[in-house]
């Protein structure tokens, strides 16, 4: 279905077993991809009685892909339509990489109405590069490296990307099929969510989540590397740290059973 987020403006969401309107989960997807990248989530979790609702934001997959509206303030507002629109109560937010950073905003500025509980998932969060006063993350010339290659070759960018994105050699089929969610979205988008995730800073909102929140983090992260998932513990106040041993920054893949399972009891 479509979802109209601002005048102009829908966003594609999937809502699968609508009928378990009482166990919702939401599902935010990470740059550069949309929601398929959840696939073997969405397998699993509507057979456990999950009502699953994931969106594509807006420039990626099926959404529209406005020129504007790639800051995190705009895309929290999109997921606050999202979930106005949808009427659901008491959900699990589950934000990956940007979607995480996108779910921390979102229960800062819309004082987590409808959420009920937070899963960041190798949330690029709360600083996505390295600062003065941050040492975690990545370099920012690294980033501007990614947003150059953009202009100019968005296929090998992606392709690059995608062999820092797994733990393992998941082999051409799959990495392929990776590369190819990247692709539709707009390049514009792509540039443009690198920008917001280069230049914002989430510190000044972690303080403000106040439901019960798991951090889910692969120990061999090179994108958003493992201190920062020990920072975002240390500071929402009553965090759980779930470290996945074997996993890089695609724990939903690297390690998908360990990780739906270990989803599944936060959730319980």
């Amino acid at each position: 279905m479509f979802l109209e987020v601002e005048k102009g403006v829908r966003l594609f969401v999937q809502d699968l077993n609508p009928g378990a309107g009482s166990r919702p989960v939401v599902w935010v997807h990470g740059w550069p991809a949309n929601h398929r990248m959840f696939e073997y989530q969405l397998n699993v979790f509507p057979q456990r009685g999950y009502r699953c609702i994931a969106l594509d934001l807006r420039g990626f997959g099926q959404s529209d892909k406005p020129w504007h509206g790639y800051s995190y303030d705009r895309l929290a507002d999109d997921l606050a339509a999202v979930l106005e629109t949808l009427q659901v109560e008491n959900a699990a937010l589950v934000g990956f990489s940007i979607g995480g950073a996108i779910s921390i905003r979102y229960m800062a500025r819309h004082n987590g109405l409808r959420i009920g509980r937070l899963a960041l998932v190798d949330a690029a969060a709360p600083v996505f590069v390295k600062r003065p006063d941050y040492p975690f993350g990545l370099p920012v010339s690294q980033v501007n490296d990614l947003i150059r290659e953009t202009y100019h070759n968005r296929p090998r960018m992606l392709a690059e990307f995608g062999g820092m994105f797994f733990n393992r050699n998941l082999g051409p089929e799959l990495l392929g099929w990776f590369q190819g969610l990247g692709l539709e979205a707009a390049s514009y988008a792509t540039i443009q969510c690198l920008v917001s995730l280069r230049d914002e800073d989430l510190r000044p909102d972690l303080e403000k989540i106040r439901v019960p929140t798991g951090i889910f983090h692969g120990v061999h992260d090179r994108i958003v590397p493992f201190p920062s998932a020990q920072v975002l513990h240390k500071e929402i106040p009553g965090s759980r740290l779930y470290p996945f041993a074997n996993s890089g920054h695609g724990v939903v893949i690297d390690e998908m059973e360990a990780f739906n399972a270990t989803l599944l009891a936060f959730l319980q």
